[in-house]
């Protein structure tokens, strides 16, 4: 493969990329894709699939060591194994990114292992190799963790690791600080507790979970104190001792000093996308003032005629389903298709920790700083049959309404499965249905989803169960 041409050439394999290959290999082009490590990127080896397998086993452990005996059902002393836990995990990412490679076999797209580096705005340079794209080059290259080096906090992989790191441990640490309590680090807080860690969370921030709405941060500091676990919120990090055993974190809480030390530090602050060494200096591609891509957002396109980006490179939300969308609209764009524009404004997040987080559109403080006219309709899952019958009653399902026309401009759940019922929210807002128009949906009883019906009726002063 001295020398190649294809109509699309797309370097990074993630959430973004591969997507984008299937599509456009659907479209009918040809298609190349670059990458330099397994398939399905970051999100199905060492991000997204494999910490929802270490979650499930976090919550089965917490499930038999706290509720069996309330449910009937007797055990023995019940132990915890992390490096088993996490066997299985690389197990269930393995089998994804085959799936990713049998997909591009399917899709007969040409998979070129090694690092792409752009060489002009149709070539791209694989080690000795030059392929050519005919209509297009996709940037999707994703991102990675990062540390804090000016206070001593670079990444050294023993005492001071990142999610990589501690995807991969054979064993959960005795103790552990983790800095930054947005999703990934909430989402190991709850997996290294229930592996019986001592575990500290750490944000900056006034409280964790700082994207979501005040009330879902609420629950879920309150859920993870409840369990044992340390938040420390509105604290700054000051600097860092770090020996290869354990590190002393200096921190400032209410002006005052304050020491942690832990056997492991997990850097959860934050991810610097990959945009070094790839070319665009010498192609002329642009980066923002935030260090992203510069695209055209209604095409994707770079600063340069015919180079795309998509995925975390391409802008927030740094989310593998933005990804995803974004890979399969520039396929559609390059074969010459309109698709339809991305709603960014209707982009679901959520957090699967325990209980699990999930929103859509505006928080309630968003609504209130554009002076929006609002009303906001709640209803607790204690209140909810289903949540009752399987002791998930943990949480609220939050609608925030336009109080004119009753527009869906923000919905908030905290609760078990939080992640699937979210769907219903996020569906209702692309279709633009109002909570009348949700409260006609007759939901099946009894189901969780029930809830939200009752918080569509609440925003309408109209609720039943409560």
């Amino acid at each position: 493969m001295a020398s190649s041409s294809f109509d699309v050439l797309i370097i990074g394999g993630g959430p973004a990329g591969y997507p984008c290959a299937i599509r456009a290999a659907q479209l009918g082009l040809s298609v190349g894709l670059v990458e330099k490590d397994k398939m399905g990127g970051v999100c199905v080896n060492i991000g997204c699939i494999p910490t929802k397998a270490l979650l499930y086993s976090a919550a089965t452990a917490n499930l038999v060591r706290k509720e069996a005996k309330e449910l009937g059902v007797t055990v023995g002393e019940v132990t915890v194994d992390y490096g088993v836990a996490m066997r299985r995990s690389r197990k269930v990412a393995d089998q994804n990114s085959r799936g990713a490679e049998f997909l591009m076999k399917k899709n007969k797209v040409t998979v070129i292992k090694g690092t792409g580096v752009l060489t002009s705005a149709t070539t791209v340079q694989v080690g000795s190799d030059t392929l050519t794209a005919t209509k297009a080059v996709v940037l999707a290259t994703g991102s990675r963790s990062k540390g804090i080096p000016p206070i001593g906090l670079a990444i050294n992989k023993t005492s001071v690791i990142t999610s990589d790191e501690a995807l991969f441990l054979e064993s959960a640490p005795k103790t552990l600080a983790i800095v930054g309590a947005g999703a990934v680090g909430s989402e190991f807080a709850d997996i290294f507790s229930s592996f019986g860690s001592t575990v500290t969370l750490i944000e900056a921030l006034p409280r964790i979970l700082p994207v979501e709405d005040a009330e879902s941060s609420d629950v879920i500091a309150k859920a993870f104190k409840k369990r044992g676990i340390t938040v420390l919120a509105g604290v700054k990090v000051v600097k860092a001792d770090v020996t290869p055993d354990s590190v002393t974190l200096h921190l400032e809480v209410s002006g005052k000093a304050e020491t942690v030390t832990a056997e492991k530090v997990l850097m959860a602050a934050g991810r610097a996308v990959n945009t070094e060494a790839i070319g665009l200096e010498k192609v002329g591609v642009k980066l923002t003032d935030r260090g992203f891509i510069q695209v055209d957002p209604a095409t994707l396109q770079t600063t340069v005629k015919g180079v795309y980006a998509i995925g975390d490179v391409a802008g927030p939300p740094m989310l593998a389903h933005k990804g995803t969308r974004e890979g399969v609209h520039v396929a559609e764009v390059i074969a010459g298709h309109t698709p339809k524009a991305i709603d960014y404004t209707n982009v679901p997040s959520v957090t699967y920790c325990h209980p699990e987080v999930a929103s859509v559109g505006l928080t309630e403080e968003q609504a209130k700083a554009k002076g929006m006219d609002y009303q906001v309709g709640r209803f607790p899952f204690s209140a909810n049959g289903r949540a009752r019958a399987t002791n998930e009653t943990d949480g609220f399902v939050k609608i925030i309404r336009d109080k004119k026309y009753g527009e869906i401009i923000g919905a908030h759940i905290v609760g078990g499965h939080a992640s699937e019922m979210i769907g219903e929210l996020v569906m209702a807002r692309t279709n633009e249905y109002t909570v009348e128009e949700v409260d006609l949906a007759i939901h099946a009883h009894p189901t969780l989803s029930e809830a939200i019906a009752e918080a569509a009726l609440d925003s309408m002063g109209r609720a039943v169960h409560i």
